[in-house]
């Protein structure tokens, strides 16, 4: 690394996906610099692509993205309405039901598919151009010491290495966190030994707005409701019997899935592509270490199969905003042990 002064910053973000993204929206207004820093490149950051997964968002994620300005950038037609959900045991016809337990007459949540996130939240980011994004920009290392932390990068474009150092680095580098492993914080990593695959199909029966998820021997199914007479059809089983699947031609998979999910939704037709996830689960020992913090996948990382990983990812962005924010305007260190120790109480009590 060449010996030349750092350049400086406030937060230092790794990882501009949807809780990196979120996180910087939060300190938008706060009057700090704020950088965030990816591998990928400006346009897939800007157009992110489909990926099958669709995030169950509950009321307080919602509350959350009107503030930042996000949810305003959906498009009405990409937000689908939950109104409830069952959970069941193979052909047992009794069900575990879930409804709104208070007195409001809204949904029980919302999906929105993960890229339409992305996109709303990547948006919203250019209307602060004081945010610094560097896109195809590698971490190197991470070197913390008691005044800041000093980050060394690469950027990939121009091949060029150099060093950024900042009062306080936020992790949001996936449930494989890399510069969680840079500063030595462990993780307990659960591969549930399952691979997810999902997709989006056209059905002749009417979902009801009801998300339904049954176990039957060697295979999960769940349907999430989108738009009209449309699901995200997930299915969990070993990696052997979702290769078959992704193997089969359209028409037989068609079939397939038909028979799978025991004719509930008719006769049943792919639009999407199909993906595949392997299932695991992480959860750091550790949300904070010297003038750094774990956000989203990177401090826990959850079941995917629940479609809720996005709303506790959110919860960290907004907390340790708050937390840096309140230093900030109170004139004291945004990076130090009270303000960190104090994110991570309230954080580790949510994630538990």
């Amino acid at each position: 690394m060449p010996n030349i002064s750092p350049q400086q910053t406030d937060v230092l973000i790794i990882g501009a996906g949807p809780a990196g993204l979120s996180f910087a929206l939060c300190l938008a207004e706060s009057g700090l610099k704020v950088t965030l820093v990816d591998q990928l490149s400006e346009a897939e950051l800007a157009e992110p692509a489909l990926d099958g997964r669709d995030i169950a968002m509950n009321h307080l994620s919602k509350g959350i993205l009107e503030e930042l300005g996000v949810w305003q950038r959906f498009d009405p037609a990409q937000v689908h309405l939950l109104g409830q959900a069952k959970v069941m045991d193979g052909i047992d016809p009794y069900s575990l039901h879930f409804e709104r337990g208070d007195k409001g007459s809204g949904p029980l949540g919302y999906l929105v598919a993960n890229n339409h996130i992305r996109w709303a939240l990547y948006q919203q980011l250019l209307a602060h151009p004081h945010i610094e994004l560097l896109s195809q920009h590698q971490l190197q290392s991470l070197d913390a010491s008691e005044a800041a932390v000093t980050a060394g990068l690469v950027d990939l474009a121009a091949e060029r290495e150099f060093r950024l150092q900042a009062k306080l680095v936020a992790a949001a580098d996936s449930r494989f966190s890399v510069a969680r492993r840079m500063m030595g914080i462990s993780a307990k990593m659960r591969d549930f030994g399952k691979v997810m695959m999902v997709c989006n199909m056209r059905h002749e029966v009417d979902h009801q707005h009801t998300a339904q998820e049954w176990f039957q021997y060697g295979c999960t199914c769940a349907i999430l409701p989108l738009g009209d007479k449309t699901s995200s059809i997930v299915i969990t089983a070993n990696s052997s019997r979702i290769q078959e699947l992704q193997d089969l031609s359209e028409e037989a998979f068609n079939r397939e899935v038909q028979h799978l999910y025991r004719n509930r939704l008719g006769a049943m037709s792919l639009i999407t592509e199909r993906f595949s996830y392997p299932l695991v689960g992480a959860f750091s020992n550790r949300f904070v270490g010297r003038r750094f913090a774990l956000i989203g996948d990177a401090a826990v990382g959850m079941h995917p199969v629940t479609a809720h990983g996005y709303n506790l990812g959110l919860r960290s962005a907004d907390t340790l905003a708050g937390q840096v924010i309140n230093a900030h305007n109170s004139g004291r260190d945004i990076g130090s042990t009270w303000v960190l120790h104090n994110y991570e109480a309230r954080h580790m009590l949510l994630s538990r």
